[in-house]
């Protein structure tokens, strides 16, 4: 087992993180190395996941906390020594005054001993994609705290001229 994990803060309150966490469309744009995330079947809890690569993995929710905590585990689609590998995300966030610290997680159960000798290797390329998360979900959730302030200002303001 090879665990890695990152923690940051996001500018935003933690209810405009998880509008952004917890939707499967919207992972590509903060999760680095995901280029596409589907719900399969209409079901929420079972995403497919297809990575930068050209790799794709089926997801399944394992934990599902609004709006503190999400989980997924994932493994390839497909036969293989690869579809034999696991993987386990985990978004925790906490409220921390004005905005949210945020925790990402991975854990990776590799398929076998070379598996698992490539991933050791590969634990600070993947560290820095962590971090990259963190910066592009704490700029998204700051630019959806920031539209979301003028929609509200904006509707007050049409309040008071009526």
């Amino acid at each position: 087992m090879i665990l890695i994990e990152r923690s940051g803060r996001a500018e935003a309150p933690i209810d405009t993180v998880w509008e952004v966490v917890g939707q499967a469309a919207l992972l590509p744009d903060w999760l680095a190395g995901v280029r596409q995330a589907e719900v399969i079947g209409g079901d929420i809890r079972r995403m497919r996941v297809h990575t930068a690569d050209g790799a794709a993995a089926d997801a399944e929710v394992i934990e599902f906390q609004p709006p503190k905590l999400i989980a997924w585990r994932e493994r390839a689609a497909g036969p293989g020594l690869r579809a034999e590998a696991r993987t386990e995300v985990q978004v925790e966030l906490t409220p921390e005054g004005d905005g949210t610290a945020v925790r990402l997680t991975i854990v990776r159960w590799p398929a076998g001993q070379v598996s698992a000798t490539l991933l050791r290797l590969g634990k600070h390329r993947v560290g820095a994609d962590l971090e990259t998360s963190l910066g592009r979900l704490s700029d998204l959730a700051a630019a959806r705290h920031a539209a979301n302030a003028g929609d509200r200002t904006n509707v007050g303001d049409r309040t008071n001229v009526c």
